[in-house]
């Protein structure tokens, strides 16, 4: 079986690595192949890969290239992990909406919007390689913001599933708190990408007790400080939210608490920095614990699982991954994707059938699911307009004023990347 990582330069791949020598009765990887195109970071990261999959007895080989298409020819699946732009683009996207006194962040509100206009191009282009090498390979992809990303690969054809590592970070802090093992713990998980209400933890498997009244009495002030909010909050919502929503459950206060500290950006750029510097000892052999900083805890579990299941394998067969509605949320186009448990197997993913959604949920959800319409639009087709139309739908912006200088904010720190502007 072979892998490609687009992106395996990144500071993530020893992670997913880890996972793939631990997990390889899951996952049987013959060949695991990084590709990128930063040389000095691809080296770091390959040789601790190496020495990871060595010491755990795995005798998978790694190859590191800058060569995409030599990467991905005859690749069982392609796993996307890219950042166009790096971290500078990060740091800008994270930056400048507080301007307008709006949230900066990466995958949601202005400068999520942005990281999809870079982002979206490029992952097509990397799909129809794909494609031309192995139409049978399955994409899977942890490439922000996974919703319209994904979205763009499933209305271009592509075999795909986004994944994001929400949804198992939380069944781990379940069962955590209720001493069982994680693969015990369902989620009744939905909503969008980074946009998600856990509205039930199920022991067993989907059909199993509802613990989430429990957990909610019992452990709600852990949650709340989990999730930074109020346990108030969680004790009148009756779920679990997604620590995404506190962007919007608490913006003005999230806002002045950016405006205060320095950019997570910032904070990622030197943690990056102290890991390759890691990463280049030939004595390490293992993922060293700062990495479980950087972000993507458990997306090595997660991505082997939803792998194995698509390529025939022993993976899950009920996984909370990215794919179209068809259905499963009435109030929401066939075409929309979502974020729920689903059926996964050597077809694909099915949703699974979501019980009636609380109108609370449901109307962030239709507006969130019409901004990402019209951000997808702007990715393919570009143009000021487009921007400006995205910015005024997005709950987090709205208002005229801000939409049209975060449009100008927008365009000015982003025309490197985008071939229209």
């Amino acid at each position: 079986m072979k892998l490609t990582v687009v992106g395996g330069g990144s500071t993530y791949t020893p992670e997913l690595i880890d996972g793939f020598a631990r997990l390889r009765a899951t996952l049987p990887v013959d060949e695991l192949v990084l590709v990128d195109p930063a040389a000095d970071r691809l080296e770091l990261v390959g040789g601790l890969a190496r020495r990871i999959l060595a010491k755990q007895g795995h005798d998978g080989r790694v190859v590191t290239t800058s060569d995409l298409d030599a990467a991905v020819d005859g690749a069982d699946a392609v796993l996307l992990q890219l950042r166009v732009g790096g971290q500078a683009a990060r740091e800008r996207d994270e930056t400048w909406p507080l301007e307008c006194g709006c949230v900066g962040q990466e995958t949601t509100g202005a400068g999520g919007l942005a990281k999809a206009l870079r982002t979206v191009p490029v992952v097509l282009d990397i799909a129809e390689r794909v494609r031309r090498a192995n139409p049978d390979a399955w994409i899977i992809d942890f490439t922000n913001p996974v919703g319209i990303v994904t979205r763009a690969l499933l209305r271009a054809g592509h075999r795909a599933v986004g994944l994001c590592n929400v949804a198992i970070g939380l069944q781990r802090t379940f069962a955590a708190l209720l001493g069982v093992a994680p693969a015990d713990v369902h989620l009744d998980h939905v909503g969008l990408n980074h946009l998600t209400w856990e509205t039930g933890v199920r022991l067993g498997g989907p059909g199993g007790e509802d613990v989430l009244p429990r957990l909610l009495a019992e452990h709600g002030d852990a949650l709340a400080a989990r999730l930074r909010l109020p346990r108030p909050l969680l004790d009148r919502l009756g779920v679990v939210p997604s620590y995404y929503l506190r962007y919007y459950y608490a913006h003005d206060e999230v806002v002045d608490e950016l405006r205060a500290k320095p950019s997570r950006a910032a904070e990622v750029a030197e943690m990056e920095r102290r890991l390759l510097e890691m990463y280049g000892d030939p004595a390490l052999d293992e993922k060293p614990a700062l990495l479980a900083e950087r972000g993507g805890a458990y997306y090595s579990e997660a991505a082997v699982d939803l792998a194995a299941a698509l390529l025939g394998g022993a993976g899950s067969p009920y996984q909370v991954v990215n794919t179209y509605n068809r259905g499963t949320l009435p109030f929401l186009p066939d075409d929309a994707v979502i974020e729920v448990p689903a059926a996964v197997g050597a077809e694909g993913a099915s949703p699974l059938p979501v019980a009636a959604v609380d109108p609370l949920y449901a109307g962030l959800m239709a507006s969130v699911t019409a901004y990402e319409d019209l951000a997808l639009d702007a990715a393919l087709r570009g143009g000021r307009d487009r921007v400006l139309r995205a910015l005024l739908a997005h709950p987090l912006v709205g208002q005229y004023t801000y939409a049209e200088r975060l449009t100008d904010l927008l365009l000015a720190h982003n025309r490197e990347h985008l071939t229209w502007a």
